[in-house]
């Protein structure tokens, strides 16, 4: 029987910051093995295998970008190279692969060609944040971006609060950066004074920011953050 590839789920850094603060040495080993990778975004895969293990030959390297763009027809293709016996790896542009992330489509695929699929340990800034945040970390929820459409939003915080206080059940959810700050306005206006709002802001960074009070708090704290453009994770209980 011939033997099939590994699938290794390869986590990313979620900005500029030091590799050996972040990372085990295992990622940068696996990056050594694997030279062909599914990854969102060539260029910046290309300079994150650059930072992380330079000595490797970037010659060497087929990438298969995984985005909304890419053709179903596209992906069936993808795990070709662990099918014939090669290790793959899947490169997420920030992060950990397949969390809140378009890798979790190909790892179904894998398991489906009883490919075996081998997550490695790396920063996730939704659990970073759960864990500084001093919330439920018994029973949580990543609700990923909210309604654009300003009712819709509004609709969406009071039932995710209302959940979070009949459940006990943190809310995540995040907002495109340029949005941060109207998003905060939105829920200063609409949750209740009472609610606990933790904001997690440039996690793993130098410049991290990691804050929890009640919404009656923050409106006369608001302008103590620096959301703007800066990736952040919201958190409701």
């Amino acid at each position: 029987m011939k033997k099939i590839g590994d699938l290794y789920l390869i986590p990313n850094l979620l900005g500029e910051s030091a590799v050996n603060d972040v990372l085990p040495l295992r990622v940068r080993e696996v990056v050594l093995l694997c030279n062909h990778f599914i990854v969102e975004n060539p260029k910046n895969a290309r300079r994150f295998i650059k930072v992380i293990a330079p000595e490797k030959s970037q010659e060497s390297l087929e990438l298969f970008p995984l985005n909304k763009h890419t053709a179903q027809a596209d992906k069936e293709t993808y795990l070709s190279h662990c099918l014939e016996g090669h290790p793959m790896g899947i490169i997420s542009d920030a992060g950990c692969p397949a969390i809140a992330d378009p890798g979790s489509e190909i790892v179904r695929m894998a398991h489906q060609h009883e490919i075996r699929v081998i997550p490695l340990v790396g920063p996730s800034s939704i659990l970073l944040s759960l864990m500084a945040s001093g919330m439920n970390g018994q029973s949580f929820a990543f609700n990923g971006y909210l309604p654009i459409d300003k009712d819709q939003r509004k609709a969406s915080l009071k039932r995710l609060e209302k959940r979070a206080k009949e459940e006990r059940q943190s809310q995540l959810f995040i907002e495109t950066p340029y949005r941060n700050e109207a998003l905060l306005q939105e829920m200063l206006q609409v949750l209740s004074p009472h609610t606990s709002l933790c904001v997690a802001t440039n996690v793993t960074l130098p410049e991290e920011a990691i804050h929890t009070h009640t919404i009656g708090e923050w409106k006369y704290r608001f302008k103590e953050l620096h959301l703007e453009k800066q990736p952040t994770i919201f958190i409701l209980l």
